[in-house]
């Protein structure tokens, strides 16, 4: 597939026309990460806005205790950097290749010309960021005001909403990494797991999750019931 094509497939650049893809097609560099190689670090220059072509990228951020929190972990089509970028300062958050992964690269200067020429862009970075910050918005709360049941059937319920997954969710991360997601540990999580299924309000099964009770999850995802 040709670079104007690939990015036709990318949600960022879908209303895009032809001449504007070209554009960005011109600006694009591919960099191949294996898992755990940084990409960047925290306090690195935004020197431009990536996009997972490839695998997953991890972005977190490390207490001054040493402690990971994980923001994101982004699967194909999904941007990232780009906030840095905009604003011409440092990433406020680390990135890492989750797994062995190829992303695509828009330089600060190239994509910001792109920018200036149409203005468009513009506007399709904007509906991704407010999706972005609403779902940020969320992680705050969860973490500030919900128990760990309630951040862990809250994300539960999520994955079944996300691409139409239905009752049946599958974990794409580690319960490792999840307990990072969620900011707990990962003895925590498999307590919470075990309480949850001897409850019937899921089946584990490895890494995929049958949601038995949708309205008892979504009850402990609001805090009107807690697990006994």
């Amino acid at each position: 597939m040709d670079r104007c094509g690939r990015l036709e497939d990318i949600p960022l650049f879908e209303d895009l026309e032809s001449e504007q893809l070209q554009d960005l097609a011109q600006i694009l560099k591919k960099q191949n990460f294996t898992r755990g190689q940084r990409i960047f670090t925290e306090g690195d220059e935004g020197n431009g806005l990536y996009v997972v072509d490839l695998g997953q990228v991890k972005i977190f951020k490390i207490s001054p205790a040493g402690k990971e929190q994980i923001l994101h972990i982004f699967g194909p089509g999904n941007p990232f950097g780009e906030i840095a970028m905009f604003a011409g300062e440092s990433f406020p958050a680390s990135a890492e290749a989750f797994t062995d992964c190829q992303v695509l690269f828009f330089s600060r200067h190239g994509f910001l010309e792109c920018v200036r020429k149409d203005p468009s862009l513009a506007f399709n970075m904007l509906a991704v960021l407010s999706r972005r910050l609403r779902k940020f918005a969320a992680l705050i709360e969860d973490l500030s005001l919900k128990e760990v049941p309630g951040r862990l059937a809250a994300h539960l319920l999520y994955l079944s909403e996300k691409d139409g997954a239905g009752d049946k969710v599958k974990l794409e991360v580690s319960k490792g990494h999840l307990a990072a997601l969620l900011g707990t540990i990962p003895e925590t999580l498999s307590r919470i797991l075990a309480k949850m299924n001897r409850q019937g309000l899921i089946e584990v099964n490895g890494s995929t999750i049958l949601l038995l009770d949708p309205d008892g999850l979504e009850d402990l995802a609001e805090g009107e019931v807690k697990l006994t």
